[in-house]
Order: structure tokens, then sequence, then C-alpha cells
């Protein structure tokens, strides 16, 4: 009962936080724990083929190195936090289904999620760099890192 609870109120939600701050890294992680065996390959079969783990890992690789640069958009610009609501919907939806939940639940703890990860993460990213003047990409390799070991950590939760 606890594990259900900490996946439905805690590895769901974590997982559209990190794909606010990362939207590939958490898509990425997905793959290679359906293609692992650790979840089960339900309504969406295509996300555990080795060949779509690769791709993936390959774009929040680029997404990684991009997030330094300084032309790239910001998160909250109209196109990024869309695509970022998207992707967090269907891994939250992903999720709950593993877990023989609603998958509209899912979709919409990981839209709560995302919104706090986009934003909350732009603004803190942004006061971290201003507080202790330092580089932006100093500030973004803590919010990689974040990313990465959460997803991982939240998608654990869901396949135990």
């Amino acid at each position: 009962m606890a594990l259900e609870i900490m996946t439905w109120l805690v590895a769901i939600p974590f997982l559209g936080f990190a794909t606010g701050l990362r939207s590939m890294t958490p898509i990425a992680a997905l793959c290679w724990f359906v293609y692992a065996g650790q979840m089960s390959a339900d309504w969406a079969h295509w996300v555990g083929r080795l060949s779509v783990a690769i791709v993936l890992t390959v774009c929040a690789a680029g997404e990684l190195l991009a997030d330094k640069m300084p032309g790239i958009p910001n998160r909250i610009s109209p196109a990024p936090l869309i695509w970022r609501i998207v992707l967090a919907g269907f891994i939250g939806a992903y999720a709950a289904s593993s877990e023989q939940g609603p998958g509209l639940e899912g979709v919409l703890l990981a839209g709560v999620g995302v919104l706090i990860g986009a934003f909350g993460g732009f603004m803190f990213r942004r006061e971290l760099v201003q507080r202790f003047d330092c580089k932006d990409w100093q500030i973004a390799l803590s919010e990689d890192i974040l990313a990465i070991a959460g997803s991982i950590y939240a998608l654990r939760i869901i396949s135990m």
C-alpha cells in the first residue's frame, strides 16, 4: 500500500517535474526500463524497443548539451512548454497504466509536475545564477543530474 501511494504521489509527479527540467531525459529512461523488462510494455509497445531507447537517449544527450547554449529558447516559451506537457502526459499515462491505474490520473499528476518543473526550475536557475554570480551552465549541470537521477529513482519506485 505504501509503495502504491509513493508511486501516485511522488514518482509520477516527479517524472513530470523532471520532464519540466529536461524534456527528453525521463522518456529515454522510461524506454530503457521497459526494454530491460523492469516495466511492462502496455499499450505503447514501441517504448520497449532498443532502437527507440537509443534514439531517445541520443536526443536526451543532445538536449543536455543544447541547454547550455545561449540561443536556445527558454523552457517556458510556448513551444517548448507545450512539448514538455505532451511528453509528461504520455509518461504519466504510461506509468499509471503500468500500475493498472487510470491513465488520466497519471496525465494529471505528471501535468502538475511538469509545470512545477518548468516554471520552478526556470526561476530557481535564474535566481541561483544571479545570487552566486556564476555561469548559467554551472547551475544547469545540477539540473541535469537532478533530472537523470530523479527519473531513474521515480521509475525504480514504479517498477517495484
